[in-house]
């Protein structure tokens, strides 16, 4: 019996790829160099939550930076304020916090922003709004705090709630950062 207590379920997975011929393919089939970057590149692209057009932008931006591409990426991604609250542990995904972003939950040096694509820089100090300390999705905050460690690029004052930005994301000070994507497939793959 599968997941669903059903014998055929759409969650039951299958050896072969899906389609007509696909159980009965002689050969296996091997993705080519395009469709391996552009699987790479939908990776990171929706592990961030972005729109095409803003990831394209992102990387020509990285490619124009002087130093390696892939690390100015990772560092420009991980600098958006929807990352950072994601990063700081005050959200529990990338899209819970862009939509407290965008419901202007968080102050940037005692600032509100609502622009989840804000780019923070280091010395920025981001804190939850004081009267959003008691809504419901901030309530049990406390409790996961204690247990959790932020990168090496932030500082989170559990106590008052707030966090800072030391540095620059970096692959080398973080090799978790990033797992299972090839980088540099997504910079080859917008350099055609």
């Amino acid at each position: 019996m599968s997941i669903c207590g059903r014998e055929k379920c759409a969650f039951k997975r299958k050896p072969y790829p899906p389609g007509e011929h696909g159980r009965t393919s002689k050969y296996p089939r091997s993705s080519s160099e395009y469709g391996i970057q552009l699987r790479e590149k939908q990776k990171l692209k929706f592990s961030y939550n972005l729109r095409e057009a803003q990831f394209k932008n992102y990387v020509r931006e990285a490619e124009k930076r002087t130093g390696d591409s892939a690390e100015n990426l990772i560092a420009i991604l991980e600098s958006r304020l929807d990352n950072v609250i994601y990063r700081l542990g005050f959200a529990g995904s990338r899209t819970q916090a862009r939509q407290m972003v965008g419901h202007r939950h968080f102050l940037i040096n005692g600032k509100g922003v609502n622009i989840p694509s804000y780019r923070v820089v280091k010395g920025e100090k981001i804190s939850i709004k004081p009267q959003d300390h008691g809504k419901p999705m901030f309530r049990d905050l406390d409790v996961y705090l204690k247990k959790y460690i932020p990168p090496p690029w932030l500082a989170v004052d559990k106590d008052k709630k707030e966090g800072e930005v030391l540095g620059r994301a970096s692959l080398g000070a973080d090799p978790g950062l990033i797992q299972n994507i090839n980088l540099k497939a997504i910079i080859e793959f917008y350099s055609r």
